[in-house]
């Protein structure tokens, strides 16, 4: 597979340093994405560059993951108005070893393969540096001229820019051009991959591998993902999307990709999936097509999901997107894993009922133990429009008995007042 021709089809290339497909071509190369380690965990921001790292080993060549312990200590002035938070030593070897349990699911790690992916931290280079020494040995072969001509920079110390620049991160640059160096010095690392945003700060390694070894490396970009809407990629009103199940749920993880446009599938389907070419041509016919199927739609969070988290998961969650957006049943309902039961209610208005209140009529239930509707003459006149269900199921007796066995798992009971309102009524043990 030629890796650059790959990510072209898929819009997966923003900028290309000339000489950087020979390179490939050439022999096996070793490239390294930098991430943060601000969490515990990736959100689906980090994708597109574990995705550009996947390729690049299937493709034959060696991944590398660089968590910036040190340059995240810093915080990058690339499209950001403040300095980060520094975290302490402890915080980024937790939040390392958080973020190679999931880069596992991507990338293969075994040793014993020549392209085995490598994780490395900066900070592991960086703590023992002087700044006398890296002013002298690193800072004197980049001239300010050439760090202030970047973009990143420009924009921060503008007559516009009301928060300016620290010192500490105009350095940045010359941080992370160190580690392309040393990767290139230890490694033999020649390639460093990352969002357009770095383009300025990737070069500047280029450029300090020229200047102080006469060595040759190589850089590439990916686009910055948007939204054909102009929105904000992977930011829902929660925050960021996770991948990690304890922050983002595999449901909700689901959701989002299910919920995209067309337009935005039709793009996102190429990045964030290892479907062929010939694959996804068929898939966005088909959609196109009979677009109410939402096949799009539905591949790119089958793919993903399956990824990030399991088939199971992916089974679960679809099974569970039915209870809203389908055609559950009663029946189907209880076969539904408990915690994406509660991860489609999770904000939904919920009421806790003893055990001994549970052998009721459903008008008693609805508006005397509990305030699902303020009036006995609501819910009459909900029911007698039709609008009104109880586990899925139509109500059109209103003083029909309730028992135990009504409720999911003898647990749940979940009410549907119109197409919108739901309401989770739950017995306690």
């Amino acid at each position: 597979m030629n890796f650059v021709e790959e990510l072209k089809w898929r819009g997966m290339i923003h900028d290309i340093m000339p000489g950087t497909e020979d390179q490939l071509q050439k022999e096996m190369t070793t490239a390294y994405v930098g991430i943060d380690p601000t969490a515990d965990s990736l959100h689906i921001g980090h994708l597109v560059s574990v995705m550009l790292l996947k390729h690049f080993q299937k493709a034959g060549h060696r991944p590398v993951v660089l968590v910036g312990g040190a340059t995240g200590m810093i915080g990058d002035p690339s499209g950001r108005s403040q300095e980060r938070n520094l975290l302490d030593e402890r915080t980024l070897r937790h939040n390392q070893e958080g973020l190679k349990v999931q880069l596992k699911k991507f990338l293969d790690f075994s040793q014993d393969v020549p392209n085995g992916a490598l994780m490395v931290n900066n900070y592991d280079w960086m703590k023992e540096f002087t700044f006398l020494n890296f002013i002298r040995d690193i800072g004197k072969h980049i001239t300010v001229n050439y760090m202030m001509a970047k973009d990143s920079v420009k924009k921060r110390i503008s007559p516009d820019s009301k928060e300016g620049m620290s010192f500490t991160e105009f350095t940045y640059q010359l941080v992370q051009g160190y580690d392309f160096l040393f990767l290139y010095d230890d490694i033999n690392c020649k390639l460093q991959m990352g969002g357009s945003d770095q383009w300025g700060n990737i070069v500047t390694g280029t450029e300090l591998i020229r200047r102080k070894r006469g060595g040759e490396a190589f850089a590439l970009t990916c686009p910055l993902i948007t939204k054909a809407d102009g929105g904000k990629f992977g930011k829902t009103e929660e925050g960021n999307v996770w991948l990690d199940p304890k922050y983002t749920s595999p449901y909700k993880f689901f959701q989002f990709w299910i919920n995209v446009s067309d337009q935005d599938a039709e793009k996102y389907i190429k990045i964030f999936t290892m479907l062929s070419k010939d694959e996804i041509d068929g898939i966005i016919s088909a959609h196109r097509e009979a677009p109410h199927q939402r096949l799009l739609q539905k591949t790119l969070a089958r793919e993903v999901t399956t990824m990030v988290h399991s088939e199971e998961d992916f089974k679960a969650a679809s099974d569970a997107s039915e209870i809203l957006f389908g055609n559950a049943t009663a029946e189907s309902l209880r076969y539904i894993r408990e915690d994406m039961f509660l991860s489609v209610f999770e904000g939904v208005p919920r009421f806790e009922l003893d055990q001994a209140k549970s052998n009721t009529t459903i008008m008693e239930l609805l508006s005397s133990e509990t305030t699902v509707f303020i009036s006995k003459g609501e819910l009459r006149r909900l029911v007698q429009g039709g609008g009104l269900m109880i586990n899925k199921q139509k109500v059109t007796d209103p003083e029909s008995n309730l028992d135990p066995g009504d409720f999911i798992n003898g647990k749940y009971l979940i009410v549907q007042k119109g197409k919108k309102n739901y309401f989770l009524i739950i017995l306690k043990n």
